[in-house]
């Protein structure tokens, strides 16, 4: 079944209670193609509450997902440290971001750091310049230095779309056999 679809939108983030990084990425369908929405972070370090972050985090995942209308939104988790107080704050902002998408109805995946780098550069253990150089590559035009923070967020969304998550991707539709898939595949079999 051939997916009707033109196009799939991303929404990725990056989460945090000083600082969150979101874009959002279009899957253009035959011939796929990404291309870059928006890109940008949250600040709210001025913000001391914790809980008024949350409610900060909250309100804006709402407010962009009702500006670009994502299909779905991937997020990388909470990467543990040594510090456990901050493990439990990213958590939370986590929570929060997939709450805000879930109750607009919004599919939400999760992937580890690791996974993040190993999809977008090749090397889970590659460093942010070598994941920003890539999603430049990737994305057909360069990332500036004031999305350092977003650049994560980014390669989570383009994560997402490689991972076959996207409807868009070919990868979504499950096989039965190599016969089956074979015979969908005929122009790729030489």
């Amino acid at each position: 079944m051939e997916n009707p679809r033109k196009t799939h939108r991303i929404l990725g983030v990056d989460p945090g209670t000083n600082i969150m990084g979101y874009a959002v990425i279009e899957v253009q369908y035959q011939p796929t193609k990404l291309r870059l929405i928006d890109i940008d972070v949250l600040h709210m370090k001025s913000e001391s509450e914790a809980y008024l972050k949350l409610k900060y985090i909250f309100e804006h995942i709402q407010k962009i997902i009702t500006e670009h209308k994502p299909d779905s939104m991937a997020i990388e988790a909470p990467f543990y440290g040594k510090n456990v107080q901050s493990m439990l704050k990213l958590g939370r902002a986590q929570g929060v971001a997939i709450a805000a998408a879930m109750v607009k109805g919004i599919e939400v995946t999760e992937y580890s750091p690791k996974k993040i780098k190993q999809s977008v550069t090749g090397n889970g253990n590659a460093s942010k310049e070598q994941v920003a150089a890539m999603l430049s590559t990737i994305m057909q035009e360069p990332l500036m230095e004031q999305y350092a923070d977003a650049t994560d967020a980014l390669a989570t969304a383009v994560c997402h779309h490689y991972q076959g998550t996207s409807p868009l991707s070919g990868a979504s539709k499950k096989y039965s056999s190599w016969e089956q898939f074979a015979k969908d595949k005929k122009d790729r079999i030489k």
